[in-house]
């Protein structure tokens, strides 16, 4: 087949082959914990489900302005200055088909052939295929399990150059569950600020699964506003993945470019998620709040598990709803004649001798780690993290 070349340097993420391979193990009649999803296990509030059956029964089933229609973008901008202490006006603002898409439109706004784009490791899946999707070239910090998987800002400092154009990082952190402080974001943001020419991207899809006080937006600090794009939607606070809605606030001619970049690939996303999105964003925050203890009590719950299991280097998690080891201890033990060689191997093994699945730190930029998610219940937590330390037993 004579397919673009753009087709040939990027890969499908390896969170969406190993669901499948999972999914197949599970047809086969095998019994699967599934560790390696990435979205909530709630089901969608009420009030929001409500919401989108008025719309539906009102008819509210046409094509809507790209940029999302005009109540939803004040929502939006409502939820900034409530919650973030944000100064967002609608024109600012562009909804999109998940937080994914948003992301994709910025990149594609800002990022030219052979442009610099920092990226901190360990780091989303999709992020450094993106970038090569433009032809831009992604440029890894890396970062260890020890300094919690956060840069300094003296790797920052080093990593920037005159080809850089834009720095991209999530907090709360998929895959490693670390959050940056405020003052952690104050030493960033005063690099920043010698280096005008760097646009900073900050996806806080997972802002509400926060275990350690409030959020906070890199986006707050006036002297790199103009230059920051804020990625959140409302697939992980408020169970709803499958709806598809993301948004960015940006600086008015980041936020045209974006629109008019959607506007020739997907036009506006589902009227209807719109109108629940309205819902979610200004109605009853109870739901939210449960499933967030649900995740604090699943991330002890695990975090007490791991003490049983040797040899694993573990962050602690303050976000999210990931636990990211490393295991590179067990790289060489061999079980039934086959050496583990790497973080791939190991998730293998465990996939087919403890049935519990995981994903390869190698497709998040950390090739010694796994990620381990905890969106499941406390029964499968449990029954999970002991069939792993049986099997990781077995190794010599």
């Amino acid at each position: 087949m004579n397919l673009a070349h753009r087709v040939t340097f990027i890969n499908e993420p390896q969170t969406i082959a190993m669901a499948k391979l999972s999914r197949e193990l599970i047809a086969a009649g095998h019994d699967i914990i599934s560790l390696s999803l990435g979205e909530p296990d709630f089901t969608t509030p009420e009030h929001v489900k409500a919401a989108a059956k008025k719309a539906i029964d009102e008819n509210f089933s046409y094509y809507t302005p790209v940029a999302g229609i005009l109540e939803l973008r004040e929502a939006i901008a409502h939820k900034l200055k409530r919650d973030n202490n944000l100064t967002y006006s609608p024109e600012q603002i562009v909804v999109s088909t998940g937080a994914k898409h948003s992301i994709m439109n910025a990149i594609m706004a800002l990022v030219n052939k052979n442009d610099e784009v920092l990226i901190p490791t360990p780091y989303w899946v999709s992020y450094s295929e993106m970038v090569k999707l433009v032809e831009g070239k992604p440029v890894f910090i890396n970062t260890t399990v020890e300094q919690q998987y956060k840069i300094t800002p003296e790797q920052l400092e080093a990593a920037i150059t005159p080809n850089t154009k834009l720095f991209m990082f999530s907090s709360p952190c998929n895959p490693t569950g670390s959050v940056y402080a405020k003052e952690e974001l104050a030493a960033l943001v005063a690099i920043f600020e010698k280096h005008p020419h760097v646009y900073i991207l900050s996806d806080e899809i997972y802002e509400f699964i926060n275990f350690v006080g409030a959020h906070q937006s890199i986006a707050q600090f006036e002297s790199i506003k103009e230059r920051v794009i804020t990625i959140n939607g409302l697939s992980k606070g408020y169970a709803m993945t499958g709806w598809r809605l993301g948004y960015m606030a940006a600086n008015t001619a980041v936020a045209k470019a974006c629109e008019k970049i959607q506007s020739q690939f997907t036009s506006a996303t589902s009227s209807i998620t719109q109108k629940a999105a309205i819902a979610a964003l200004l109605g009853d925050s109870k739901p939210t709040a449960e499933m967030v203890n649900a995740f604090k009590r699943r991330k002890d719950l695990i975090l007490d598990a791991v003490k049983h299991i040797p040899n694993w280097k573990c962050n602690y998690p303050e976000g999210a709803f990931y636990l990211f080891p490393d295991v590179s201890w067990y790289f060489g033990k061999k079980a039934n004649g086959k050496t583990i060689e790497n973080a791939t191997d190991f998730c293998m093994y465990l996939l087919h001798h403890a049935h519990v699945s995981m994903v390869t730190g190698e497709a998040f930029g950390a090739p010694h780690c796994v990620r381990i998610s905890y969106a499941t219940s406390d029964e499968n937590i449990v029954a999970a993290m002991h069939r792993i330390q049986q099997a990781l037993e077995q190794l010599q």
